[in-house]
């Protein structure tokens, strides 16, 4: 008899599951490269490249002409006059605060005009998404691209990462220029930050 109360509810949730399990469509998308992959997506990594490519040369030759000035205190410090080492420990660290100090703006710059763009850009795929979501039925759509992931699996059917970036290919023409004010048309997605030059260091 025990049995009895212990399989019935165990069956009951089974088919409980199976009911749910059927009448959910669930889709998945990589939304970083949905974002990404449609036209004002890659116009607007082009445009930023473009921008932002001349501020990281100059900040490279930077820390490369301050690396130079620290190889010649290290070959010289035991040669040179105290003077001449206090001026040249001077030059060093004032190049080392402003080099950081410039770096640290030009990658929040850099942040701050891939966040607008991207709010722009995902405003626009969010109503394709949802049209979508809703044409297609779909209860749950998920994104894979957040960390951590947490879907083991999807089969190649859900995934409608694709399908989003034709569509939003299709419901708009290429804005004239994808990192214009903000005041004009939505932009496109953000492109990964240049490399920061390397740690800056005193001389010791």
């Amino acid at each position: 008899m025990r049995s009895k109360f212990i399989v019935a509810p165990l069956l009951a949730m089974a088919c409980s599951l199976s009911a749910w399990g059927q009448a959910q469509k669930i889709g998945v998308i990589d939304m970083q490269s949905a974002l990404l992959g449609t036209k004002d997506g890659q116009k607007a990594a082009a445009e930023l490249k473009a921008k932002f490519t001349p501020k990281e040369e100059e900040l490279q030759k930077r820390q490369q002409a301050l690396q130079a000035k620290q190889e010649q205190f290290r070959k010289t410090e035991n040669t040179i006059s105290d003077e001449a080492k206090a001026t040249l420990t001077r030059d060093i660290d004032g190049l080392t605060r402003t080099l950081q100090r410039d770096s640290e703006d030009a990658n929040q710059d850099l942040q701050a005009e891939q966040q607008r763009i991207l709010g722009d850009l995902s405003q626009k795929m969010n109503q394709v998404l949802g049209k979508y979501a809703g044409d297609k039925q779909l209860t749950i759509v998920l994104d894979v691209s957040g960390q951590p992931n947490n879907v083991l699996f999807a089969s190649n059917t859900a995934d409608i990462t694709r399908d989003i970036i034709a569509l939003y290919d299709a419901a708009a023409p290429l804005v004239p220029s994808a990192i214009a004010p903000a005041t004009k048309a939505p932009g496109s997605a953000p492109t990964p930050a240049p490399r920061r030059p390397a740690p800056v260091t005193a001389p010791k």
